[in-house]
């Protein structure tokens, strides 16, 4: 992950981060201080390799901070023959971490965008949320950065994302609350301001 300054929308964070990246032997040495702290050994057989293990998956968990959602987006199509009704991406599976425990977050997503004149790909639409997803993050922040993205690099006539997701720092710790699930949304141009628009893709998703 050595390009952090790929962020679609270049956070702070991110590029801050780059300037102070750890090696991978100064990962590998905090996990084993983790374990410690847990109160096992990090040398029994068992754990031997856990760092090394623990890095490795981090570099997947985490490698949205490599990838420019906007860019994932430039490649469209303006050959539609005149479609400009609602394109739907329903039930995305996507895994992310709560930026706040470093826990799973574990949902769907719902993509749509009224288009004008220009389409893009639908795996586009499911990239652009893992591209997001798999950084540290809160589901609301999520939402309207897919939703944004699609916005300012489509320019359609509107966008809508509906997140579902349970979290689990609530889930597995704190309040150890099972089966609870948070929604966010966010509705940008017609989406927004048509009711009827709004209503079509509520009940295409199965929200009506």
């Amino acid at each position: 992950m050595s390009n952090l300054r790929k962020s679609g929308g270049s956070e702070p964070s991110a590029v801050s981060a780059e300037a102070v990246r750890p090696s991978r032997a100064e990962a590998e040495a905090a996990v084993r201080t983790l374990i410690r702290w847990a109160g096992d050994d990090p040398t029994r057989e068992g754990l031997q390799r856990t760092p090394e293990r623990v890095v490795k998956s981090y570099g997947e968990f985490f490698q949205g901070y490599t990838q420019d959602p906007e860019e994932i987006l430039r490649t469209t199509f303006e050959e539609t023959e005149g479609y400009d009704e609602m394109v739907v991406l329903k039930d995305i599976d996507f895994h992310s971490h709560c930026e706040h425990h470093m826990v799973p977050i574990i949902g769907k997503a719902y993509v749509a965008y009224l288009p004008d004149k220009r389409v893009v790909g639908i795996s586009k639409l499911a990239r652009v949320v893992a591209a997001y997803a798999r950084r540290l993050q809160i589901q609301e922040k999520m939402t309207a950065q897919i939703a944004n993205a699609i916005n300012d690099v489509l320019k359609p006539r509107g966008v809508a994302v509906i997140i579902e997701a349970e979290h689990q720092c609530m889930t597995s710790r704190g309040v150890n609350k099972s089966g609870v699930s948070m929604v966010t949304s966010t509705m940008l141009g017609a989406f927004r301001d048509d009711p009827m628009t709004r209503r079509e893709f509520l009940a295409i998703v199965g929200r009506s």
